[in-house]
């Protein structure tokens, strides 16, 4: 077991790079991989997460090469994967489970997939049960609803799903295995997830639609495609890994921090908007799209214009430069349309709740419970070490601000993101704070640590 030591800290100044994001780095191995030609990946994310889809690409056939921070993917095509020998390895990656399942469902082969014991206990039946409707033969080897998974070939029909829940990663295994279905394929989710999948198909050359409705809820729609074709991809920033500095930017007095080239797609950085609600110090420099340059698909992709603001699927994921500043933050309520957006920052925004004037309630995020932990008990758990007061729900919690965090020992429990989250609250908190189990931090941003070291007190 690693721990981490966190002291406080005033007055912290410094410029912050994140890693690439890490939902769009998983994207584009996947479609690189079933595109034809090569795809050109910059700032790709070399977490343990995403190196386990390249590793299950690899098996499968598929070339990748790794070259100073780029990342070439020579795709063979729609249909050019191979039959892996033994089972494909997912680590810990639900991300690489659910969404090559929608990949695999449309492959010739059988696979199986299995990783950690972590993964290995993460619900699989809301991936299986739409993908099977559309004549996947997808099975839970244990027959627990959980991997290891065993996807025999199978016939895919086109089906319009009504998805239960806002899940960017049951709406993409649809949209993907719908890529090898016989007639279009429609997913409508209660409220818009993030829609990474949907712009980088069309980048790629698939018919993509997608459509936010009056009620708030969203369809997203592909139609069977003949083929895909390599692209350019610059990964921007990823938002998650950004949270943890702009809540250090606002929590540590007279902190000032400026972060590089965050990607701020607007159905990833509801964060974003939380902070504006809690009276956050926040500029926006540099806006920008990533992609405009060099993109050669052919896609026909036709988004919500008036949600999107202009940006066409294809056209590029927004970017910009965030400079964040120490504030007085006041409590809110979080729940909604919005939790799909900022579903992997809740546990970074419930300490800066804790460490907030008067009461932050957060809801609709059973969600949750289903996370590398169930974030609603681990969250609950180490913020009461810290002695603040936090009252769970069955979709989220109640969170009392404005009495201050202790130093304490904080259980990571192997989940990255309540690791790097609680050490932001040891840089706010009075005493030392340890992490254990930090080392779990590398699945999604092996340099964190020495990130949040580079800011200096002044």
């Amino acid at each position: 077991m690693s721990v981490k030591n966190i002291y406080p800290k005033r007055g912290i100044k410094g410029e912050v790079t994140v890693p690439g994001d890490k939902s769009i780095s998983h994207r584009s191995v996947m479609l690189g991989s079933i595109a034809l030609g090569t795809t050109e990946i910059t700032n790709f994310l070399q977490g343990a997460d995403c190196l386990s889809t390249i590793g299950c690409f690899r098996k499968m056939g598929i070339e990748i090469e790794q070259k100073d921070g780029t990342v070439l993917v020579h795709g063979q095509g729609l249909r050019g994967l191979s039959a892996p020998e033994g089972t494909l390895d997912v680590g810990n990656s639900g991300t690489t489970t659910r969404l090559m399942s929608g990949i695999l469902a449309g492959q010739d082969f059988v696979s199986v997939m299995s990783g950690d014991a972590s993964l290995n206990s993460r619900p699989m039946g809301r991936v299986m049960t739409p993908l099977n409707r559309m004549g996947a033969r997808i099975g839970s080897v244990l027959d627990n609803g959980c991997a290891p998974l065993r996807i025999e070939p199978g016939v895919l029909h086109g089906i319009r799903y009504q998805s239960p829940v806002a899940s960017a990663q049951v709406k993409s295994a649809i949209l993907l295995a719908g890529l090898y279905a016989d007639s279009g394929t429609s997913v409508t989710e209660p409220a818009l997830s993030r829609n990474h999948t949907e712009l980088m198909l069309g980048a790629f050359g698939a018919d993509v639609t997608s459509e936010v409705h009056e009620d708030g809820s969203a369809t997203a729609g592909v139609m069977p495609c003949k083929q895909l074709y390599g692209q350019k991809i610059q990964v921007p920033g990823d938002i998650s890994s950004a949270a943890y500095f702009i809540a250090a930017g606002l929590l540590v007095p007279g902190a000032e921090i400026l972060i590089r080239n965050v990607g701020t797609n607007p159905t990833r950085a509801g964060i974003l908007k939380v902070c504006e609600a809690m009276g956050a110090d926040i500029t926006y420099l540099n806006p920008r799209n990533m992609w405009d340059e060099d993109r050669t698909g052919t896609g026909n992709c036709r988004m919500g214009q008036e949600y999107f603001g202009g940006l066409h699927c294809g056209g590029g994921e927004p970017t910009a430069d965030i400079l964040v500043r120490y504030s007085m933050l006041h409590g809110t309520t979080i729940g909604g349309s919005l939790i799909p957006a900022l579903i992997d920052e809740i546990p970074m925004i419930a300490v800066m709740a804790a460490c907030a004037e008067g009461t932050t309630v957060i809801k609709d995020a059973a969600e949750l419970k289903v996370k590398e932990t169930n974030r609603i008990d681990t969250v609950t758990e180490n913020l009461r070490a810290m002695g603040a007061q936090v009252t769970p729900t069955d979709d989220g919690m109640v969170i009392e601000g404005g009495t201050g965090l202790s130093g304490a020992h904080i259980r990571s429990c192997l989940d990255h993101r309540i690791a790097m989250a609680f050490s932001i609250a040891g840089l706010a908190a009075k005493g030392e704070t340890v992490i254990e189990d930090s080392q779990c931090v590398d699945v999604s941003y092996p340099g964190f640590f020495a990130a949040l070291d580079s800011l200096m007190d002044v």
